[in-house]
Parts: structure tokens; sequence; C-alpha cells
């Protein structure tokens, strides 16, 4: 066991084989990553540019200037940057931001979201294709960026796609997974009437990376927190929004399973409004690739 633990090639071949790691979740349930927001683009959208959205950014950003990244002047690198929830507010502080967004929507949300940021400012340079299939070498990005961020992006799915990011990152870079099972009140419901047993966790992306950081000597601070919150849904929207999620889990969404889920929610919420509790443990880390020191405010 101990042999193991310390074993890098281990690591790497258990991220890339584990069926419950993301990326692979993901290709078991024939998702393709560039068209996964398609329908939800625009209501993704308008949660990000919410009052909430906003706070949620400001605090994730406020915790990487706590670790002395300052942001005027910084080249940054955002991978998968959906709708430009942090490339805004990267631009809005005086970073120079290249923005790599593949979905159509998404991308065509970022460009209009650019109007966002104040006049003066570096306009946000957008890229709309997948990370993944970028000739780096050809677009001169190797360590070409002093922050490269990734924040919940499906283009990090195992060691190689990581030492892919850190390619392009001269000073620092962050990338966020959740840590552990998502967690949403009517699904950890509906589970167990289909599986018969109860959900429990299984698999982490964000255990491996800081293990494979550490075993890599890489230098860097992570956090795990864990964030909930409440959404109101009918019970239509709630049935449906199961389903897809249930894809995650391997189960077939039509058939006996939509008619297991329909009566529970009809039986289980008779007034017709499901309050779900959705969230989980979320991860983040920043590698520091420069000054590897611990950064101090004095």
């Amino acid at each position: 066991m101990s042999e193991d633990l310390f074993n890098v090639q281990v690591w790497e071949q258990a991220w890339k084989e584990d069926a419950r790691a993301h990326g692979n979740l993901m290709k078991q349930a024939g998702i393709d990553p560039t068209h996964s927001f398609d329908k939800k683009a625009e209501s993704f959208n308008a949660e990000v540019f919410s009052e909430g959205g906003r706070h949620r950014a400001e605090r994730i950003i406020g915790w990487l200037e706590g670790q002395g990244v300052d942001f005027d002047g910084l080249s940054v690198l955002d991978v998968g940057a959906a709708s430009g929830g942090f490339s805004v507010p990267f631009a809005e502080r005086g970073a120079k931001v290249t923005a790599v967004e593949p979905n159509v929507r998404l991308a065509g949300l970022l460009e209009a979201n650019k109007s966002r940021v104040s006049p003066g400012k570096a306009e946000i340079s957008l890229v709309r294709e997948a990370f993944e299939n970028i000739d780096l070498a050809g677009k001169g990005w190797e360590q070409a960026f002093d922050l490269v961020f990734v924040s919940m992006c499906p283009a990090v799915y195992d060691w190689e796609s990581v030492k892919r990011v850190l390619s392009c990152a001269s000073q620092y870079c962050y990338i966020s997974f959740a840590a552990g099972a998502r967690q949403h009140s009517l699904l950890n419901e509906v589970l167990p009437l289909l599986t018969g047993k109860e959900t429990k966790v299984e698999s982490s992306d964000m255990a491996y990376l800081l293990h494979l950081l550490y075993l890599n000597d890489y230098a860097y601070e992570s956090i795990v927190t864990k964030e909930m919150k409440n959404t109101e849904l009918t019970a239509d929207e709630a049935i449906e929004e199961v389903l897809e999620l249930l894809n995650h889990h391997r189960l077939a969404s039509g058939g006996s399973t939509r008619q297991i889920v329909t009566d529970y929610v009809h039986t289980t919420y008779p007034e017709g409004t499901v309050v779900v509790q959705q969230g989980g443990r979320f991860g983040k880390v920043l590698i520091r690739l420069r000054d590897q020191n611990m950064y101090s405010r004095h």
C-alpha cells in the first residue's frame, strides 16, 4: 500500500482509468462537453451575472488576491471561460485576458458580455476552440501566460491534461473541481429507489489532482469548501432535471425510470413545487510556478 501511495505512475493510471472520474462519467453518458451547455447557456449566463453569481466569483478572485495574485497587468488564459463570469472581472481589474470557449452559445454570450468591462480596459480576446484541440506551440502559448485559470472545466480530466494546462503558465495556475459527488437533494431521494442502495463518495478528481501535484514536487495552496443553495422548481422541471442527472449515474432516463421518478415527485410533493438543495464540496488549488515561497502580505 505504501509503495503505491507514493508511485506517480500508479496514480496517473488510476485517474485515467477511474470509471467514476468526471471525464469518464461524461464519456459513458455520451455527453459532448462542447455541447453540454447548448440548452442552458442563457439561464447559466443569467445566474453567473446575478448578484449571487457575482458574489461567488468575487469570493474566488478575492482568495487568489489573498495569495498574492495581482491582476493589474497580468496576462490570463481563462480555459473554459463560458459566458465570461471570470474573464469580465479579471479584465475589469486590469488583466489582459485570453478566453477559450468552444460552446457556440456561451461564446456568443461572452462576446456580448465584453461590454460589461469599463472603457479603457484591455479587450478580452476570445478563442472559440476546445482547449484540447489547440496547437499550443503553434499559438505561442507555452509559458505565455502569467496565470492560467481553469474553473470547473472538462478540459482537465487526467494528469496529462493537467500538464497541458500547466505548460501555458509562467507564474500561477488555478484549477478547481468538485471535491466528491455533487449533492442534489431530490436526486439523493430518488437514487435508492432505482439502485436499492444509498449513495456514497466513490471518486474525486480533486483527490487525484492534489496527490499528483504533491508527488510531482509542485508548490501549491488549496482549499476545500462546502457550498449549497436552494432552488425552487415546478414538479415537471424537477423531474426533467433529475432524469438528466441520472445519465451521470449510468441509469437510463426513459421507460420505468421516468415513471418511478414521476410517481415519486408527484406523491412526495403534491403541491407541485419542489425545493431542491444542491451543491457539494468544491476544491480549489493555486499552483505556484515561479515564486514558490509562502506568500506574505508583509
